[in-house]
């Protein structure tokens, strides 16, 4: 919350409930039907999550990451003490809640025999680790994996910081419910699970759902811990809520909407609609509106974004769009008589045309600020501003600071904002959300478009505001992610080149871009031509003609 300008939020803000550390542990077995997980019902009286269907687990006890539950537990080199005390807990609770015990017999290789979980106290006043010791048992860490972190959102009155672990269930042994906290203990795919909730006889709550469609990748137990063991880092989760399409829906940081989501309310309070409205603004901050153009396709996605920064009396608007009367019509009322400035991104003929159309609708002289099209640009594409802006130009509108970066790449002429009090980048169509920018010789280069992105990517700004699409959260790491994605590409286009031994636009395409859809092909080439030119530039390929060579 450092960076943000409270009275700048449309909701205020409201602090979560804190989070009570957990733990759950995916019980697993195969059948003939695949890889099944043990689940079951909670309470319908529970104060959390009443009479859906879950894993089992609970709350930490001081006594999951003492010495005496230490002690009796067998542990691999990679589980550092964070996953010891949570997988613990995790096993505790299976023990406690299903009466299943994942334990081996103490200096040996073998599981504890499975009458031993019926003879030892589930009750959650005895002294789980002790009757451990007592048995000479050790508790299997050793074979279980860490799966996934789930943080209950932060609109929940109740929240836990839950770690989800999975394990295969111990031979022998049987589920059989506390009749307290947990009833119904079934075997279920996750496939089976998924679809028994969507026909609505399955009531799941949100990471049990996320996480049974992580779980459904596999077909083996010994595949899904050996996955545990080699991710790179565990999957962490603290969703947050939105209104869709009539229904309140939840979202992960790995999801479109995620970082809108943030940026209008961040103390996750479900009061912001995701659905895509043409015919009025929507707020995003008290200084801040975005106006989409009903112009949506393959290119522009539900449409351009025209934004609307300041307050009223005094505001800018960054790409009016395309030449619709309607959005020109909208994006004039919604200004009133207090537009100061127009800037546009770039020239393409889905952000710039509206601006003369737009000064002319609200009957005043503003000035069209923007970078005039190049020499190369298209004949749809012409653009002549009023006043060239510098990079690193400074506009003020109210309190607001916009600060100008010229990014060539998608085309000479774009450039981006950067509202540098809220810490929020206007990408244009530098940077888009759901998918990639097309670079499209001449006008559009690949070498300074990634020269661009990696300059952007230092810039200190949190959100960005595409031209096209929800707003991004996590600025730097969507950009590292797009400078990878635009790098995996290019190496991809060269080792077409040698496989295919050079050849012509039409000759590469389907190598360099097998994973894209061939109706695509023809914008994919665009891009593929942009990468060519920039390995030609870099001394790593050659051009023969219409043809590409590799060096």
């Amino acid at each position: 919350m450092n960076n943000i300008r409270h009275d700048k939020l449309l909701h205020g803000w409201r602090d979560p409930v804190a989070t009570r550390p957990a733990a759950t542990i995916l019980l697993l077995r195969e059948a003939d039907e695949g890889l099944q997980v043990l689940m079951t019902r909670r309470s319908p009286t529970a104060s959390f999550a009443p009479g859906v269907y879950v894993f089992p687990g609970g709350a930490l006890d001081a006594a999951d990451g003492s010495d005496s539950a230490q002690s009796v537990i067998r542990a691999r080199d990679d589980q550092d003490a964070e996953h010891r005390q949570f997988a613990s807990a995790a096993l505790r609770e299976a023990f406690e809640e299903l009466g299943v015990l994942l334990a081996w017999q103490k200096g040996h290789d073998l599981p504890c025999p499975p009458h031993l979980s019926t003879t030892l106290d589930r009750s959650v006043d005895a002294d789980f680790y002790r009757q451990l010791a007592d048995a000479n048992a050790e508790l299997a860490l050793d074979r279980t994996g860490w799966l996934a972190h789930w943080i209950t959102d932060r609109d929940l009155p109740k929240r836990f910081d839950v770690r989800f672990f999975v394990a295969p269930m111990p031979h022998g042994q049987e589920a059989i419910a506390d009749g307290a906290e947990q009833f119904d203990p079934v075997w279920v795919s996750p496939a089976s699970a998924l679809k028994r909730h969507e026909s609505g006889g399955f009531d799941m709550i949100f990471p049990t759902i996320r996480t049974l469609g992580m779980l459904s990748r596999f077909a083996r137990v010994d595949d899904v811990l050996d996955a545990c063991q080699t991710q790179s880092k565990v999957f962490t989760s603290c969703p947050r809520g939105a209104h869709l399409k009539g229904k309140e829906t939840r979202f992960s940081e790995d999801e479109m909407a995620y970082g809108e989501l943030e940026l209008v309310s961040p103390d996750g309070r479900i009061l912001h609609s995701l659905d895509w409205r043409h015919d009025a603004p929507v707020a995003l901050r008290s200084n801040l509106q975005r106006l989409t153009a009903p112009n949506p396709g393959m290119m522009t996605g539900p449409g351009t974004n025209t934004y609307i920064v300041g307050e009223p009396g005094d505001y800018i608007v960054i790409d009016p769009g395309p030449d619709l009367p309607e959005h020109i019509d909208r994006i004039a009322a919604a200004v009133g008589d207090g537009l100061r400035a127009i800037i546009c991104t770039h020239s393409h003929p889905d952000h710039s045309p509206g601006a003369p159309m737009l000064r002319r609708a609200v009957g005043g002289n503003q000035p069209i600020l923007g970078l005039s099209s190049g020499p190369h640009a298209a004949e749809n594409s012409l653009f002549v501003a009023d006043r060239e802006l510098a990079d690193g130009e400074r506009i003020v509108v109210g309190d607001s600071t916009l600060r100008v970066i010229h990014t060539p790449g998608h085309a000479a002429n774009h450039l981006c904002l950067v509202l540098e009090e809220d810490r929020l980048l206007f990408s244009g169509d530098h940077v888009l959300n759901g998918s990639t920018t097309v670079v499209g010789p001449p006008d559009g280069n690949m070498l300074a478009y990634l020269k661009s992105l990696r300059q952007l990517s230092e810039e200190p700004v949190d959100f960005i505001l595409p031209a096209h699409g929800y707003v991004l959260g996590s600025a730097k790491a969507a950009m590292e992610k797009l400078i990878a994605h635009r790098l995996t590409r290019e190496a991809k286009i060269a080792a077409a080149l040698d496989s295919v031994g050079g050849g012509t636009l039409d000759d590469l395409v389907p190598t360099a871009y097998n994973d894209v859809n061939q109706a695509l092909f023809p914008v994919a080439k665009r891009s593929l031509l942009a990468h060519l030119d920039k390995l030609v530039e870099e001394g790593r390929a050659r051009k023969e003609g219409d043809r590409w060579m590799p060096l």
